[in-house]
């Protein structure tokens, strides 16, 4: 029996058109009595802007023109897709799943739909999901999408967690094939981290109980998303058989440059081997990945053919890693 595969077959990404400067940040924060400036945020981080969404804006508005560009890219139709997948940690409602809504706006009905909630790992949870539906037969061309609205999640009064975040989306198609596309992956937790980097309120009763907006041990979080990032990336070249040295594109999650050079130094690949779009939309958690891959596929960087790692860490503390070929 032939083993089934799958692959990318197309990247799209979608940024919200409000375009938010270091520098109109800061103008925005001053007036709230919180001091911050350019400088020190490119310095500690690699952020010069962020986009933000309109209120009226929810994830799935930013997930459906990303996987419209994707579903484009990859030359099919929305009566193709038989799975989509939204990783989200910002959904528009409690329930039903962001997935469901934007199966409903594309126009496709019947497949499974669902979100995944991973935080910032969340694409690359999703992505090795797809695979595996995949893999057995469940699908046959999934949407998986990368959607986050954390502008709403943000404490304006805190300048070491409001000025890292943006909005975004970013998608691919996945397709069943007989070649490997997808060629290892590798995906991890450890609950005992859940307090360095959390949104700690909920809804009961149609009221709000704790706090609702996010917070983060950003020493913690470095510390551990250095050694957990290089862990991941080293399994999914042992599974795959491979050395560090055949990676064309390393394509982290865009949370800070710092933690993707260092990852990278790790491995021994250059910086010139880094995608970076962090410097243009901040930390979009789920969708990083997705926009940075669907970046570098549109800037003639990512070509078909090349080997790429993708990797994420975020609350969770979830980490994980995919290897793949174009």
């Amino acid at each position: 029996m032939t083993r089934r595969y799958s692959r990318i077959t197309g990247t799209g990404s979608y940024l919200p058109p409000r375009r938010v400067t270091n520098n109109d940040l800061v103008a925005e924060l001053a007036l709230q009595g919180v001091e911050t400036s350019d400088e020190w945020i490119v310095e500690r981080t690699g952020i010069r802007a962020r986009h933000f969404t309109a209120p009226d804006m929810g994830a799935s508005d930013l997930a459906v023109p990303a996987a419209q560009a994707a579903m484009q890219a990859a030359g099919v139709q929305p009566a193709d897709i038989d799975l989509i997948i939204v990783a989200t940690s910002t959904p528009d409602m409690v329930f039903p799943s962001t997935a469901a809504i934007v199966q409903h706006k594309l126009g496709i009905s019947g497949c499974p739909v669902f979100d995944v909630q991973a935080v910032c790992s969340g694409f690359v949870y999703a992505l090795a999901v797809a695979d595996a539906l995949i893999a057995n037969g469940t699908a046959h061309r999934a949407l998986v999408i990368g959607a986050e609205v954390f502008s709403r999640l943000l404490d304006f009064k805190d300048r070491t967690t409001c000025v890292l975040f943006g909005d975004g989306a970013g998608a691919v198609v996945l397709e069943a094939s007989d070649t490997p596309g997808i060629l290892a992956t590798d995906l991890h937790a450890d609950g005992k981290h859940v307090d360095i980097l959390c949104v700690p309120g909920h809804v009961s009763g149609g009221q709000i109980l704790g706090d609702p907006l996010l917070k983060m041990d950003g020493q913690a979080v470095f510390k551990l998303a250095v050694g957990v990032l290089d862990k991941a990336a080293r399994a999914v070249l042992a599974k795959a058989e491979m050395e560090a040295s055949s990676i064309d594109w390393l394509i982290p999650h865009q949370a800070n440059i710092r933690i993707m050079l260092s990852t990278a130094r790790k491995l021994h690949l250059p910086p010139e081997k880094v995608v970076v779009t962090v410097q243009d939309h901040g930390n979009t958690s789920a969708a990083s990945i997705p926009l940075a891959l669907d970046h570098g596929v549109r800037a003639g960087q990512v070509k078909l053919g090349q080997t790429v790692l993708l990797e994420g860490v975020g609350g969770g503390f979830t980490w994980g890693a995919v290897l793949l070929k174009m």
